[in-house]
């Protein structure tokens, strides 16, 4: 896909899936954009990592109690269906693997072959899209 298939396809995503209005901090509406705009550049990694972090200020924005939940303990608290909490554990996990790369010196298979992770992080930034959408679409408000 080009860059402008991948803003298509974001348009769609916001076609599907909003139902009614919704309300954002700004801090999660610029992250949004963020990822939105490393998705539409075909910066895969960026785009999941930066979905996820807007999953967690809006989950954030979401929760009542104060302090500093982890974003493990906020999904688990998250008023959303159990499908998508799945999903967005799925998510979470991935995104670690890349966030706490446990020996980052085992590279041989990405060197000699990068074309199959290359694969996985676009079908990754897809459902990490999808999700995040899912995720602050939520609760509409009507």
């Amino acid at each position: 896909m080009n860059p402008e298939e991948r803003w298509t396809h974001i348009c769609a995503l916001d076609e599907e899936l909003l139902k009614g209005g919704v309300i954002l901090s700004e801090w999660c509406a610029l992250i949004v954009r963020e990822a939105d705009t490393a998705f539409a550049a075909g910066a895969h990694l960026g785009a999941i990592l930066v979905a996820v972090a807007a999953i967690e200020t809006h989950l954030r924005a979401e929760e009542s109690d104060s302090g500093r939940p982890r974003l493990v303990d906020l999904i688990d608290r998250a008023m959303v269906p159990s499908d998508l909490k799945s999903d967005l554990h799925e998510l979470r996990r991935y995104r670690n693997r890349w966030v706490h790369v446990d020996d980052p010196w085992s590279d041989q298979e990405l060197l000699a072959a990068p074309q199959p992770t290359d694969a996985e992080l676009e079908r990754m930034a897809f459902f990490a899209l999808r999700t995040l959408r899912r995720t602050i679409y939520a609760n509409p408000w009507v």
